[in-house]
């Protein structure tokens, strides 16, 4: 393993986006990072923030989306033009802190892992709130339904081989990416790995997108591809 792609999609998230940028390049990382930034059809400054930043990152790698086609198509976009051994997704707010790469990384570098994720409860309570509540109830969701034992589904560091990334069919384009990403994985056989990680919550306020709506379409996600034959989860091999 030589190469780290992250990968970062972003809508409308001026406020953070150079922060997250300059956190993920001040990283410590064993293996050389190649970092791409998806701009999903940004309305407010967030185009411009990134295109700035490329004065300080030169190896930057900037994609504009026409217009808003949600995070599992920006995602898609930055996939596709990956050249690392491994893939990241670290989303453009401050939520999650890209100090965590070292650490998931650790595991597939070493071997004993495929697929890492950060798991937000792994050790670390985040209280009764109406987002934490959902969330657990939708990973014991997927544990029964595809007899996993992980904590956080909904996660949103997700690291893996680029390969099996690759081997993947993604339909979802929006928030229903994580579902679906996690259930075809599950149904591959492949084993999840998980990490604690740090999470500092944010509100709507503060520009926090994901929905109530979102958790209905996780669960119908979630038995859609439980139930889909073979050909809807990978591709032939």
């Amino acid at each position: 393993m030589r190469k780290l792609t992250i990968v970062i999609p972003a809508y409308n998230e001026e406020r953070t986006i150079v922060d997250v940028l300059a956190r993920v390049h001040a990283v410590q990382l064993p293996v050389e990072r190649e970092v791409i930034v998806v701009n999903d059809g940004s309305t407010d400054g967030t185009r411009q923030r990134i295109h700035a930043a490329r004065a300080d990152y030169p190896d930057l790698i900037v994609l504009d989306m026409a217009h808003n086609a949600g995070k599992g198509a920006a995602i898609a976009a930055g996939a596709a033009a990956a050249t690392g051994d491994v893939i990241v997704i670290q989303d453009a707010d401050l939520e999650v802190d890209p100090a965590e790469h070292a650490q998931l990384l650790g595991p597939i570098l070493d071997g004993t892992a495929q697929v890492v994720y950060g798991s937000r409860f792994l050790g670390r309570p985040q209280g009764l709130a109406i987002n934490a509540i959902a969330n657990r109830l939708l990973t014991m969701m997927t544990n029964v339904l595809f007899a996993a034992r992980i904590s956080d589904m909904e996660t949103a560091y997700k690291m893996m081989r680029r390969d099996i990334f690759e081997r993947l069919i993604l339909e979802c384009r929006r928030f229903d990416f994580e579902p679906e990403i996690t259930a075809k994985l599950l149904r591959c056989g492949y084993t999840i790995v998980e990490k604690p990680i740090a999470y500092t919550p944010r509100s709507r306020q503060e520009g926090k997108k994901i929905k109530w709506q979102d958790g209905v379409v996780a669960v119908r996600v979630l038995l859609r591809y439980r139930f889909a034959a073979m050909n809807r989860i990978r591709k032939k091999c």
